[in-house]
């Protein structure tokens, strides 16, 4: 056994070699001690600053910029900023705010964008004098830019001139010099970077991306107007003759909003139009809109300072606890709840719910440089105050939409209790419970959740082979016959009624999670196992979704992702959802030889290598039933052969991956047509055979 040899290698290294590892050898003097200055600090441990340096860390250059650009139009003084993506692959923030400032900063005797551009916490977001809102907090954000860029360039137009400063690596190499004169009208910053390859690798940005950003930002800033011309990925479909020109597209949304909430709610049923209202506690802003959809997933948007909050934070906890409370107190006051009735709970009255939240507040405080969770602890009572107020004063004056909306909660708690009670008895059913396991599945032998493999194979047939040809002591194969339910328009008590899904959540063990209390904590009993969702009882390091490498077994797939994506989230979140790469083709040749492609490509360069082999047999899987047990355990099922992809989902990308499973998953057939059509030309692999 490879691994239990494996093992007693590493037990067999004494004490003496392990302590030696750390060892130095050497004297330790003071003229060791190093003071990396400027920039160094940055260089060396970058993702200590930007949080990685793939492609997330790369972003998070231009959500930095960006995110200073719009801090001058929320200072008042912008009200356009251009983004572009240039051909070498350079990203440019222009801005017509105030401009950086020029003048000499007396203390460090260097002029003020040269000093925030090369100075860590070096900013005019401090103290309230420059900036009252802002999302610079650390102020480290554009000087890491600067930092991570192999060179990086700003253009400022101030006091009728226009000056320019360029950097490389960091360090300036064209100091601040005149370079024209500008009209008086003429004002802002053009800031153009380059971003480092000996930092971020072949790692590209995506257009797609800044979009999203733009669009985010032109919502929350209904006076702003953004545009973005893309000079990197020009349009291929050009008349002959013709050059292919950027496209800019502008992003500008008057009802800010209000048309945040009806964008997110395109792919749904709405039961309202968009509710709107905002409120001032003390020097805190609150914006909230919300609305309701005969869907029965919630979708809540965070915002602090413009910056995209996807962990929530106090200002999510306010929301929360004061939308039940309002719903219960109206409920309660129209007579829509009886005095024996139970209170409805936070999950009841957002089911169905589309919410944007944003606050504005001038000391926003945040869990890390990444900025993923508001810590304030006073913004919850102002926006629980803000949500009092206002929504109550909304749902007096427009009580027929104040019914329809505790109707659908009333719906919701009658489905709570129907869920809970399906819950209940898969709970009886789980293995820890009884060890009474579902019937079809094939366990493995090891204990060890670490150790341990659940494949989740398309089909009875393939689901045969699977289990002859895996490894019996470490993994654990269920079949699935047919497809899923779609998780996505389905209420919870119909998803639990399912078989399939029933045999998954029993087989994993954790339980299922839909939605949180007020306090944050999972709500009892939600789910039959007594605290929600628990990771700590997962059966298997690896959850491996098996399905044909057709468009039907992509369907089969993307509805298991659905049921993940919305009642076992934090499998994927923590990397435990793997989505197995079966191949397409066997080609063999004479007897003993034979070859795998996952698709055509591989296919013919694998038969580009055999050329002038005699006795060449190409054989295309229509589906896992067609491959025998030495096929998959070769391909799919043997970790020292197979590939294998992880399902991931970081926090930057929340936003997006909502809208999708909202286009895809939806009842809606419009917005799916719509992206079919939108992004057909970018479609590389077509299964067309039958």
């Amino acid at each position: 056994m490879a691994l239990e040899k494996e093992e007693e290698k590493i037990l067999s290294v004494s004490e003496e070699e392990l302590s030696a590892i750390g060892r130095v050898t050497g004297n330790y003097s003071a003229d060791q001690i190093q003071v990396l200055e400027g920039l160094e600090a940055v260089r060396r441990r970058p993702a200590m600053y930007i949080g990685s340096t793939d492609a997330k860390g790369l972003h998070h250059l231009f959500v930095e910029v960006s995110d200073n650009a719009i801090d001058e139009a929320l200072a008042g003084y912008c009200n356009r900023i251009d983004v572009t993506l240039h051909a070498d692959g350079s990203v440019s923030v222009r801005d017509n705010g105030r401009g950086f400032p020029v003048d000499i900063n007396r203390e460090y005797n260097m002029p003020g964008v040269e000093l925030a551009l090369t100075r860590l916490h070096a900013g005019g977001k401090f103290d309230s004098g420059a900036y009252k809102v802002s999302g610079g907090l650390h102020g480290v954000g554009v000087s890491c830019v600067n930092a991570t860029s192999d060179w990086l360039e700003v253009t400022v137009w101030r006091d009728k001139k226009v000056y320019f400063i360029r950097f490389e690596r960091g360090v300036t190499t064209v100091p601040l010099k005149v370079i024209g004169t500008a009209k008086p009208s003429e004002h802002g910053t053009l800031v153009r970077w380059h971003a480092d390859p000996e930092i971020f690798g072949k790692h590209q940005y995506d257009a797609e991306r800044i979009e999203r950003r733009l669009r985010e930002l032109a919502y929350l800033n209904p006076t702003v107007t953004l545009t973005f011309t893309n000079e990197r990925d020009l349009p291929t479909d050009v008349e002959p003759g013709k050059l292919p020109m950027p496209e800019t597209k502008v992003f500008h949304y008057p009802k800010g909003l209000a048309e945040f909430v009806q964008h997110l709610n395109e792919t749904k049923e709405p039961l309202h139009k968009p509710i709107y209202f905002n409120g001032i506690r003390e020097t805190i802003i609150v914006e909230v809109a919300i609305q309701y959809n005969m869907g029965y997933q919630d979708t809540i948007l965070t915002f602090a300072n413009n910056i995209n909050t996807p962990d929530g934070g106090t200002h999510l906890s306010g929301f929360k606890t004061g939308l039940t409370r309002v719903l219960n107190n109206y409920a309660r006051k129209a007579g829509l709840l009886k005095e024996k009735d139970a209170n409805l709970t936070g999950d009841d009255v957002r089911e169905g719910l589309s919410a944007v939240i944003s606050v504005k507040l001038h000391h926003p405080q945040f869990e890390s440089q990444t900025k993923v969770k508001l810590s304030n602890p006073d913004v919850e009572g102002a926006v629980n105050s803000v949500v009092g107020e206002k929504l109550a004063e909304y749902l007096e004056e427009n009580p027929s939409v104040a019914r329809r909306i505790i109707e659908k909660a009333l719906t919701a708690q009658r489905a709570r209790e129907a869920a809970r009670r399906a819950a209940e008895l898969v709970k009886r059913q789980s293995a820890l419970e009884t060890h009474s396991l579902p019937g079809k599945l094939a366990d493995c032998t090891e204990r060890d959740p670490s150790k341990c493999e659940l494949f989740l194979v398309e089909g009875d047939s393939a689901g045969g082979s699977a289990k002859q040809g895996r490894d019996r002591r470490t993994q654990a194969v269920l079949p699935l016959r047919g497809k899923v339910l779609n998780a996505g328009k389905t209420r919870v008590d119909k998803v639990l009624e399912n078989e399939e899904i029933r045999a998954i959540i029993t087989a994993i063990g954790t339980g299922i999670t839909y939605g949180e209390e007020e306090n944050g904590e999972a709500e009892e009993e939600k789910n039959g196992n007594g605290k929600g969702f628990d990771l700590s009882k997962l059966r298997y390091d690896k959850i491996i979704l098996m399905s044909d490498a057709d468009v039907d077994g992509d369907h089969i797939r993307t509805l298991l992702l659905t049921f993940f994506w919305y009642y076992m989230r934090p499998l994927i979140e923590e990397g435990h959802v793997y989505v197995a790469q079966p191949p397409l083709y066997r080609i063999k040749v004479g007897r003993n030889e034979q070859y795998y492609a996952k698709d055509e490509a591989e296919r013919d360069r694998i038969l580009k290598s055999l050329r002038g082999r005699k006795d060449v047999v190409v054989q295309r899987f229509k589906g896992l039933g067609e491959m025998d047990a030495s096929d998959l355990a070769e391909t799919t099922m043997d970790p020292n052969k197979r590939q294998l992809a992880r399902v991931q989902i970081d926090s930057e990308n929340l936003t997006a991956a909502i809208e999708l499973f909202d286009i895809f998953m939806s009842d809606k057939v419009e917005p799916r047509r719509d992206f079919i059509i939108a992004h057909a030309k970018e479609v590389t692999d077509v299964d067309w055979h039958g």
